[in-house]
């Protein structure tokens, strides 16, 4: 159902994949848009190794994209290191494929945005996060990303020094 890649020797495993996932910072969400425009939007994200749960407003674009079409993508960029005297990036990334929906069960939704907040201010005491989230529950959407397929790529160039070439 999804394509292989086309560049093997490039491919990084599902471990390094998924190292991308977890200590990237943002994202680039990708879904079916209005009038059957695609609808990238960058998002913060948190993946706990299953699903990546994304905040949001209850209503806007991603919402009504979402309800239309679970289907969705998300691209992470790791790396991106500018080359211009080889006139190429040196870069790392991560795109996962799967289907989007809205968090209902409220247990689960606190402990989305639990690990979100974990995530983004790691430093917080749990008080302050606490106080944080109860002060925008009520507008709160949590959006639930159930990964199908998930690939990594770097550039032949990070495959040839690793290799020692």
């Amino acid at each position: 159902m999804f394509r292989e890649m086309r560049r093997k020797r490039q491919q990084l495993s599902g471990e390094e994949t998924a190292a991308i996932l977890r200590r990237g910072n943002h994202g680039v969400l990708a879904l079916a848009g209005d009038e059957g425009y695609p609808y990238a939007v960058p998002v913060s994200y948190v993946y706990d190794g299953e699903h990546i749960y994304i905040h949001g407003a209850k209503a806007g674009h991603k919402i009504d994209a979402v309800s239309r079409e679970a289907k969705a993508s998300l691209c992470v960029v790791d790396q991106d290191q500018i080359m211009p005297e080889e006139d190429t990036t040196f870069f790392r990334s991560a795109i996962v494929f799967g289907r989007m929906e809205v968090v209902e069960d409220e247990g689960e939704k606190r402990a989305a945005i639990e690990k979100l907040s974990k995530k983004y201010s790691p430093d917080h005491t749990e008080e302050r996060r606490n106080a944080a989230i109860e002060k925008d529950w009520k507008p709160l959407c949590m959006l639930r990303l159930t990964v199908e397929h998930m690939t990594g790529k770097e550039a032949i160039e990070l495959v040839r020094a690793r290799e020692g070439k």
